[in-house]
């Protein structure tokens, strides 16, 4: 039977990777005509970021200083790394490179998930998530430099099982470009990927601080931030615009939000959301009893999702990150994240309606562009309550779960390539 069953996994995968591999030639070749303009994508145009706020950083960065008098800079200094990246293709424009380097950022995560899944015990499930999510997100993906911040965290997590200094590392560095993959250390129960993370993030962030002005000024940016339209917060204005709210939708700090009466206390409220989710994860991993080979993915997913519904801004590039993530978790056919998993697949489609396709609609507040907002994070939500229920009854609350053999019951120990 074993032998029957192992025989069958190679020639299923023979038989599936062709067309794993047409479906991602093709639908990259869309999202690269679309980004190139050779087909025209319907709402606003999303390459505005790379050719216009992105060069503009670019023409600072090169000077060596940090934007520090933008208040639209609002990342960690080794994000200037993604932003400084097109100048390896001195051949090319800064869009036309920005937009192949993101389609390689792309290609490299398909490839670390083609190897990931090919393994025993692994699926190629978890690369056709990352296939068909991006897919669904459109153009969007190849015009933000979330995808490649997401291949770090990806590398990190397959990373992570057997090789804890490499994984600590490169969340460390992921870090400092984007401060989501420090997330990813949530699962990790073994010292040495903390510490690696650590000693990764102070060096990154020295040599910055010494050789670039500014390279922190991105702290101060964030306090006069409102709603962002499409949060789960600003659910609650788009319905107030039709009972008489007196507010307004303005590009503020680099993205469309909410302005006007009680706008603060939602923010505050959203704030207050993450530092439950926070405490949640804390007292889960203070509880954690069963680490298993999956917990990890697991871990950092939830963490990342609970981080998501809970911000004041869920721009579609954050789906990116979700979806990388969940494509990590469905590469182990062990992992409990498969329903959420779906969940956020199905929230990558909702997005891509709502930015850009119906953007107008839901900055007006009308009842498509607000029937689409409530589809999209109900989704989310929902992803986010199942992970967490999953990942708590699946590492805390089983306890007759069967331990890894040869290893003592403490969650310290019982995963020891951690």
């Amino acid at each position: 039977m074993a032998d029957t069953e192992s025989t069958r996994r190679p020639k299923a995968t023979a038989a599936t990777l062709p067309l794993l591999l047409g479906t991602w030639a093709l639908t990259r070749l869309l999202l690269l005509l679309y980004v190139y303009k050779v087909f025209v994508f319907p709402g606003p145009d999303v390459t505005s970021d790379v050719s216009v706020i992105y060069q503009g950083w670019y023409d600072t960065l090169r000077t060596g200083s940090f934007p520090h008098n933008d208040v639209t800079w609002q990342y960690p200094p080794a994000a200037a790394l993604p932003i400084l990246s097109p100048a390896l293709l001195p051949f090319l424009d800064y869009a036309h490179a920005f937009f192949v380097l993101a389609f390689l950022a792309d290609l490299a995560v398909l490839c670390l998930l083609l190897y990931a899944g090919r393994r025993p015990g692994a699926s190629l499930r978890g690369a056709w998530v990352w296939v068909v999510g991006v897919a669904l997100l459109g153009p969007t993906v190849y015009a933000r430099y979330d995808v490649m911040v997401t291949a770090v965290a990806v590398a990190a997590l397959l990373a992570g099982v057997r090789h804890p200094r490499v994984m600590g590392a490169l969340a460390g560095f992921g870090a400092l470009l984007k401060v989501w993959p420090v997330l990813l250390l949530v699962g990790a129960v073994r010292r040495r990927a903390w510490f690696a993370a650590a000693v990764t993030a102070v060096a990154v962030a020295v040599v910055f601080s010494v050789s670039m002005p500014g390279a922190f000024a991105f702290l101060t940016f964030q306090s006069e931030r409102g709603t962002e339209v499409e949060s789960l917060g600003s659910l609650v204005f788009h319905v107030a615009t039709h009972f008489g709210w007196q507010g307004q939708v303005l590009l503020n700090y680099g993205s469309v939000e909410f302005l006007g009466p009680y706008v603060d206390k939602v923010s505050a409220a959203a704030v207050f959301l993450t530092v439950i989710a926070f405490a949640w994860l804390l007292l889960w991993r203070l509880n954690l009893r069963h680490a298993r080979p999956h917990t990890l993915a697991d871990a950092a997913f939830t963490a990342v999702l609970l981080f998501t519904v809970t911000s004041r801004v869920i721009s579609p590039q954050y789906l990116v990150w979700l979806v990388g993530l969940a494509a990590v978790c469905l590469c182990l056919r062990s992992t409990r994240m498969t329903v959420p998993a779906c969940l956020v697949v199905a929230g990558c489609l909702l997005t891509v309606l709502e930015f850009p396709v119906y953007f107008a609609d839901v900055v007006a507040s009308d009842a498509l562009g607000v029937t689409l907002l409530f589809l999209r994070n109900g989704l989310l939500v929902a992803a986010t309550v199942l992970a967490a229920r999953a990942l708590w009854r699946d590492t805390v609350a089983e306890p007759d779960a069967p331990e890894i053999p040869g290893q003592s019951a403490p969650a310290q120990e019982s995963v020891p390539s951690q």
